[in-house]
C-alpha cells in the first residue's frame, strides 16, 4: 500500500518507532539543525517539532534520514529490492517467449502506474487559499551560523518548458529574501535554468510552483537523475505503485501534486535583475559561496488544513540526504550495467557527499578495462561530475571500504596505475583553481600485485607556514619512509576519525594541482588551498555550530524528550 501523502507516511514512521514527536516550543533558526544534526549523526529517528516558535505548521525532519526509512519511503523493504525490479524490466530475454511474457504481465501492468492523472477541480493542497502572501509565517530553517538567511530546503519546483510546454520538477533551495519572495538557486546544468533561459531569450516571465511536503517518493523523484524526457511524475507513480495525481494551480498553469501540503504559486521576471543568494552550509559540508541568481515572487500559497511544513539539514555527512543518494545508486546500478557492460557494483560513500567519489567493481577481460569504465562514468550526465573514480576487481566487495582501500593499497603500483582527467566539476566544488572546472582522477586498482609488505597508509597533520608546504613536507616524508600512500590534512583535523579525513579528501584535491609521486609512492595535498596556490576564488569555510547553540540544545536535551 502506497503512501497517499506525507501524512500517511507520517503515520507509517510513527507505527514502527520511527518518529519521535517533540512537544515542546523550538525555534526554527539553527536551534532546530544541531537537534537534528544530533539525531542524524546517531542514526536516530524522524522527528516532528509539534510547536514552532512564531509559526502555526509543525515541521517535519530527517524522515529519510535511514537506510529502513529511505526504503520505507519507497515502498520497499531494501533498496536494492527496487534496483533488482528495474534489472527485471531491462533483461530482454523476459520477453522473449510466451512463458516469460506471462509472467512479466504483472511488471508491465505496474508501467500503468507511471502516468500521472491530471484532475480537474481543487485538491486536497488547495484546501486553503492565501492571496495574502506572507512566508515569514512558515518555520523556515536557518541551518547554519553563516547562513544568509532562512532556505527552502525540501522543494520540489515545478517548471514547464516554454516550447514543449512539458513540465519539470527539480529541488532547488531557496533563501527567503522577503515576505514574498526568494532566491532561486538552479545551477547552470540544471533543467530549471535551461527552463529560464528559454524565457529568458524571449523576455517573459517564467510560471513556477513549488510543491512542499509530498509523499516521500515524489519528493525523491525530484532528485533523481532522469533523463530530460521523461517526466519525474512517472518514476514517482512506478515506485509508489499508484499514479500522481496532479491538480492546476490557483493563478499558474503549473500541474503540482494534489495531496502536497503547501503549494507555492508564482513567477520568476526574466528581466529583473539577478540578487545576491547565500552563503548557505551546503551538503559538501563547507558554505557555498554567495552568488547571483533569479527571484521568485510569490503570489499566493495553498495549503491543506493542519498542513505539515517538510525540512531537511544538510552539513558533514552523514545527514539525511545521504540516504538519498545511495537510494539513486541502488535504482539506477541496473541502468549503468546497460551502458557499462564490464560493471559489478559501485558505492557512492557518503563521505563523497554526492559527486566526489564513485567506486566501482568490474570484470577486468580485457587491457585499458579500468580506463574504459572510467572514462564511461565520465561521459554520463550527472556522473561527470565525479572527482574521485576507482576501479576494483569484481571479487571486491566495494561496499567494504576496508577490502578497497586493501586493493588500493596493494595493486597501485605506479603513475600508470592513474588517470588525470581535466573537465566540467559540479557548481558546489570549491577545491579547484577554476570554477565548474578542475582535473579528476581516476584509480585502477585491478592489476593484481603480489603484495610487498609495504602497502602503509599514513595521514599527516600540517599547520602550513606558506604556500606549497603540504607538498614539501609530503615529499620529505615520501623519501624518509615506506609509507605507499601519505594524506596530508590540517592540523585541525581530527585523523582518529576515518570518515572525517576521508571526507576532507573526497573534498579538497584537485588531483592535477595536489598529487605528487616518488617512484611509486604517492602523496595527497588535502589542505585548505591559498589564493597563493592558485585559487582564483575564496576557500569556503567548514560548517560549525555555534557555541551557544550547542550549550542551548545540551542544556533542553530532556525537555525534547530524546533521552
Amino acid at each position: 500500500m502506497s503512501h497517499k501523502d506525507l501524512q500517511g507516511f507520517i503515520k507509517a514512521l510513527e507505527k514502527k518507532g520511527e518518529l519521535k514527536r517533540i512537544k515542546a516550543e523550538v525555534s526554527s533558526e539553527l536551534e532546530i539543525t544541531e537537534i537534528a544534526d544530533r539525531i542524524s549523526k546517531e542514526y536516530g529517528s524522524a522527528l516532528l517539532f509539534e510547536k514552532v516558535k512564531d509559526s502555526p505548521y509543525p515541521l517535519l525532519i530527517n524522515a529519510m534520514g535511514t537506510f529502513e526509512r529511505m526504503s520505507m519511503a519507497l515502498e520497499a523493504e531494501t533498496l536494492d529490492e527496487i534496483g533488482d525490479e528495474i534489472k527485471e524490466y531491462l533483461e530482454l530475454r523476459n520477453y522473449l517467449t510466451i512463458k516469460g511474457l506471462i509472467r512479466s504481465v504483472p511488471r508491465l501492468f505496474r508501467l500503468l502506474y507511471a502516468l500521472p492523472l491530471k484532475r480537474p477541480g481543487r485538491g486536497k493542497c488547495q484546501q486553503i487559499i492565501e492571496k495574502e502572501v506572507n512566508l515569514y509565517n512558515l518555520p523556515v530553517l536557518k541551518c547554519w551560523p553563516l547562513d544568509a538567511g532562512r532556505f527552502f530546503t525540501l522543494p520540489l519546483v515545478f517548471t514547464k518548458d516554454r516550447n514543449t510546454k512539458q513540465q519539470n520538477v527539480g529541488m532547488y533551495r531557496m533563501q527567503v529574501l522577503d515576505e514574498k519572495t526568494t532566491g532561486m538557486h538552479w545551477h547552470k546544468h540544471k533543467d530549471g535554468s535551461e527552463i529560464y533561459g528559454g524565457y529568458k531569450a524571449k523576455g517573459e516571465r517564467m510560471p513556477v510552483s513549488v510543491a512542499l511536503g509530498c509523499d516521500p517518493a515524489i519528493t525523491y523523484a525530484a532528485t533523481a537523475p532522469l533523463p530530460k524526457m521523461l517526466d519525474e511524475m512517472m518514476l514517482a507513480g512506478w515506485l509508489r505503485k499508484s499514479n500522481v495525481t496532479m491538480v492546476k494551480c490557483v493563478t499558474n498553469d503549473i500541474y503540482v501534486p494534489a495531496n502536497a501540503e503547501i503549494v507555492l504559486e508564482g513567477y520568476v521576471d526574466t528581466t529583473e535583475d539577478l540578487v545576491l543568494e547565500g552563503p548557505f552550509g551546503d551538503h559538501t559540508g563547507y558554505y557555498s559561496l554567495a552568488d547571483y541568481y533569479p527571484r521568485f515572487h510569490v503570489t499566493c500559497i495553498t495549503h491543506r488544513k493542519a498542513a505539515i511544513y517538510p525540512a531537511t539539514v544538510v552539513g558533514k555527512p552523514p545527514m539525511e540526504d545521504c540516504y538519498m543518494a545511495k537510494a539513486t545508486e541502488r535504482i539506477f546500478l541496473p541502468i549503468l550495467k546497460m551502458q557499462i557492460p564490464e560493471l559489478k557494483d559501485i558505492n557512492l560513500p557518503l563521505e563523497g557527499v554526492f559527486h566526489n567519489c564513485a567506486i566501482l567493481s568490474v570484470r577486468s577481460a580485457y587491457p585499458g578495462c579500468a580506463r574504459k569504465v572510467m572514462n564511461a562514468v565520465w561521459g554520463m550526465g550527472q556522473m561527470m561530475y565525479t572527482k574521485l573514480v576507482v576501479i576494483v576487481n569484481e571479487n571486491v566487495d566495494v561496499q567494504n571500504l576496508k577490502e578497497v582501500g586493501q586493493a588500493v593499497l596493494r595493486n597501485v603500483g605506479s603513475l600508470h596505475d592513474l588517470l588525470l582527467s581535466e573537465g566540467p566539476l559540479d557548481a558546489l566544488d570549491h577545491s579547484s583553481d577554476k570554477a565548474l572546472y578542475g582535473t579528476r582522477l581516476g584509480v585502477d586498482a585491478t592489476t593484481v600485485r603480489e603484495t610487498t609488505g609495504k602497502e602503509n597508509f599514513k595521514v599527516i597533520q600540517i599547520s602550513k607556514k606558506y604556500p606549497g608546504e603540504a607538498k614539501d613536507l609530503l615529499m620529505k616524508h615520501l623519501k624518509e619512509n615506506d609509507d605507499k600512500f601519505v594524506i596530508a590534512v590540517d592540523d585541525s583535523v581530527d585523523i582518529s576519525n576515518f570518515s572525517l579525513v576521508m571526507w576532507k579528501f573526497f573534498n579538497n584535491i584537485d588531483a592535477k594541482r595536489d598529487l605528487i609521486a616518488l617512484e611509486n609512492k604517492f602523496g595527497i595535498d588535502a589542505t585548505k588551498k591559498w589564493k597563493e596556490e592558485g585559487l582564483t576564488r575564496d576557500w569556503p569555510e567548514d560548517i560549525t555550530m555555534s557555541q551557544e547553540i550547542i550549550d542551548l540544545v545540551s542544556e533542553r536535551w530532556k525537555e525534547y524528550g530524546l533521552d
